[in-house]
């Protein structure tokens, strides 16, 4: 059995998964208390203004030895601190982040396959499959989220849903892998 033989179990899982996302976000809308608004949402648009897209910090002090500056150090204990993502303008797009996401489903699905194809064999019972790619799909829909909280600060509240969310995607690929490998 060969990663091309699992097509169907890859397509339907995408498929499947990215309509329980849109669930997840737009039925359950158990995200909508991970964002919060600023104390000062305009004075913050306003000190934004201009910034391109990118990644930001604040304080921003790359250099181990701006550490050991006084300002610096002030900056860090006053706050506050913030890891910013800023976006282009206009309207969110949409279309060409649903298309990506449905191409990274896809790319989980085809990760699960070789898993399997490279851990059982074709004789294998639903069961087997289902512990494999459920393992697999499981960790590349969840595992990275940690890393936010540690790093990044990101509230552990946040991290548990999406682990959770991982978990309900992670059990569909599971399920159809089982039914259709």
């Amino acid at each position: 059995m060969g990663i091309i033989d699992l097509w169907l179990p890859i397509v339907v899982s995408a498929v499947v998964v990215f309509f329980a996302s849109a669930a997840v976000w737009m039925l359950l809308k158990w995200h909508n208390s991970d964002w919060h608004r600023t104390a000062d949402e305009e004075g913050v648009r306003s000190a934004l203004s201009g910034s391109a897209p990118g990644v930001y910090l604040v304080p921003y002090a790359m250099d181990p030895a701006a550490m050991k500056d006084p300002d610096v150090r002030n900056k860090y204990v006053e706050g506050p601190q913030a890891y910013i993502t800023v976006v282009p303008n206009g309207l969110p797009a949409m279309g060409g982040k649903l298309l990506a996401v449905f191409i990274f489903y896809l790319f989980v699905g085809v990760l699960c396959a070789y898993m399997l194809t490279r851990t059982i064999g074709a004789e294998a019972g639903y069961l087997e499959v289902f512990r494999v790619t459920g393992t697999v799909a499981w960790t590349a829909y969840g595992l990275a989220y940690i890393q936010d909280s540690i790093w990044f600060g990101k509230p552990w509240s946040v991290t548990v849903k999406n682990l959770v969310d991982a978990l309900i995607y992670g059990l569909l690929t599971a399920g159809i892998f089982g039914w259709l490998a």
